[in-house]
């Protein structure tokens, strides 16, 4: 194999080298951009998350405050119909 023969092999082998490395650096680039759209997505999702379990814990809480409530309304309901029988029985 003469000089010049060697030098082309050498000079093939470093450019498809160096694509090589091009198409390694431009997927470690899409790789990291990625990554960050899953960062984003799961941060989003851990916000989501909070949001519901921060309104779940309301409706809890609502929930929990008209079945405390219900017999003071339903006492108040019995007063009112109890009055508008009397009302009623005095005609």
């Amino acid at each position: 194999m003469t000089n010049e023969e060697l030098q082309q092999i050498v000079q093939s082998n470093a450019r498809a080298i160096q694509g090589i490395l091009d198409a390694m650096a431009e997927e470690r680039q899409e790789n990291r951009e990625r990554n960050d759209k899953i960062d984003t997505t799961i941060s989003r999702m851990e916000d989501a998350i909070l949001r519901l379990t921060t309104l779940n814990e309301g409706i809890v809480n609502l929930l929990s405050s008209l079945d405390e409530d219900r017999p003071t309304i339903m006492r108040k309901l019995t007063v009112i119909e109890n009055k508008v029988d009397q009302i009623l029985n005095k005609d």
